[in-house]
């Protein structure tokens, strides 16, 4: 089995307008890379990359750490917030692609990469494959709301 779990998905990204719009996502983890981390990398080449206990902690309960927010969203769906220089972007993920994803890692990860060894948590970093960035940022939903009102 190749310790590269790569798997192709949609979210939906969030803006300040009356519409979303599908976007596909690559969800990756690498466990000889670190067995931690997984990424996202968004339309244009974005890599996120971030602790995997972050998006496991996010199915339960709102979390965040350094430039990215994590919170459910119903029974369904998930929320992933990323801040960067370039703006936020807000992403609603389907819970069950991400399950499906996290107990995949979880089968390919060595038993000491669990959150429990005394290592660091992994801090979120972002970087641009590509020369392309994203063009569309999102508000936060509350400064949208807050500006429809002001």
């Amino acid at each position: 089995m190749s310790p590269v779990i790569e798997e192709h998905a949609r979210a939906r990204l969030i803006t300040d307008g009356p519409l979303t719009r599908p976007v596909p996502v690559d969800l990756r983890y690498d466990a000889t890379e670190d067995p931690r981390t997984v990424h996202i990398t968004l339309p244009g080449g974005t890599d996120w990359a971030f602790g995997r206990d972050l998006l496991e902690r996010g199915l339960r309960t709102p979390i965040e750490r350094g430039a990215v927010r994590v919170w459910p969203c119903g029974r369904t769906q998930l929320i992933v917030e990323l801040h960067s220089t370039d703006g936020v972007e807000v992403f609603q993920f389907e819970i069950r692609t991400l399950i499906r994803f996290l107990a995949r890692t979880r089968a390919q990860a060595p038993a000491t990469a669990t959150p429990s060894d005394g290592t660091p948590e992994k801090r979120p970093s972002r970087t641009t494959t590509t020369a392309v960035t994203p063009t569309t940022t999102a508000a936060r939903p509350e400064q949208g709301a807050q500006a429809a009102r002001g």
